[in-house]
């Protein structure tokens, strides 16, 4: 069976691994671990415990279980003191401190939750994440990143210097296909990249090296960037080529393009603006959106989720390049 692993974190890793696990591979989520707002935050503060969010997304979209044991993990509570918290967060960190390891708690996880693969977290080490300015000014911890202008970004890494998790490694040697998996350009893609080993590990692997592309920009971060862009920024990172890149070639509807520009957000240019010898990647474009618009019961469905990539187009371009 081809060895599948994809690298990120938050709801884009999640559609890429609904897709994915309807096909017959072994699929490893390697999952970034500099997460600290929300119920994560908190969890991460009054606990000290890694950050269970992005790993309990993965787990979810890997898992075999019913239908409501999956909502259940996803719950989030509306009122008292538990007001905020993800049922799901709360279990992993409850697992994590009762089997002293975070490793072991996300095993633990998957044998309930019966997953179609493996969830494992890039650094094992409790990490910040900063963004350092031009001007000198720190941005300190992945929530207040997510949302700052970082048109005058310096530099970007993780505090202290963390060591890759042996499995995150072992997993990247033996692959077929190494899958960076799309979301927030500085939140969710780089800080795997910023793992000490990881970047190394990819480079070296032998296997098939895929880069899917954000839908759409982010203003004050990645608001001038083309597919293009995001493929020559993420090699600043990574340190060698991709061998394919997947992108997106077709315009969402009007009214969901005019919520976005209100953030000053837009689609993502496929615009070459070098010559296209320069690239040793292979650009796939395909219509890769999902018509179906995300619903929750929850108040925190946020105008990003609008558009967002379909699992299942994602998977059978991802699965066509497997083959070749």
């Amino acid at each position: 069976m081809r060895k599948v692993v994809v690298m990120g974190g938050g709801t884009g890793t999640f559609t890429i691994l609904t897709g994915l696990k309807k096909y017959p591979v072994a699929l490893t989520a390697l999952v970034a671990m500099a997460d600290d707002g929300g119920s994560t935050g908190v969890l991460r503060d009054e606990l000290g415990v890694l950050p269970p969010g992005d790993v309990r997304q993965c787990l979810v979209a890997l898992s075999r279980e019913s239908k409501l044991m999956r909502e259940l993990m996803n719950y989030r509570f509306e009122k008292g003191s538990l007001k905020g918290h993800n049922f799901g967060n709360l279990f992993l960190s409850a697992l994590e401190k009762f089997t002293g390891s975070f490793d072991k708690a996300i095993e633990k996880a998957s044998e309930i939750l019966r997953t179609e693969g493996k969830v494992i977290p890039s650094t094992l080490d409790k990490v910040v994440l900063i963004a350092e300015l031009a001007t000198g000014r720190k941005i300190i911890s992945e929530s207040r990143i997510y949302e700052a202008n970082l048109k005058k970004l310096k530099r970007i890494y993780l505090k202290p210097k963390s060591k890759a998790n042996p499995k995150a490694l072992r997993a990247l040697k033996e692959a077929d296909v190494i899958v960076m998996a799309p979301g927030h350009f500085y939140a969710s893609i780089i800080p795997n990249l910023l793992v000490q080993g990881i970047p190394q590990s990819i480079c070296k692997s032998r296997a098939k090296k895929i880069f899917i592309c954000n839908l759409m920009t982010k203003y004050g971060q990645t608001d001038t960037f083309s597919v293009y862009d995001f493929v020559d920024q993420t090699k600043k990172f990574l340190g060698c080529d991709f061998d394919y890149v997947i992108y997106n070639n077709r315009q969402p509807s009007a009214w969901l393009l005019k919520r976005y520009a209100r953030e000053k957000e837009h689609l993502v240019s496929t615009v070459l603006k070098k010559q296209k010898n320069v690239y040793k990647e292979k650009f796939i474009g395909g219509n890769l959106l999902n018509q179906k618009i995300a619903a929750t019961k929850y108040p925190d469905l946020l105008k990003r989720n609008l558009i967002r990539h379909n699992p299942e187009t994602t998977a059978r371009l991802i699965m066509k390049l497997l083959k070749k």
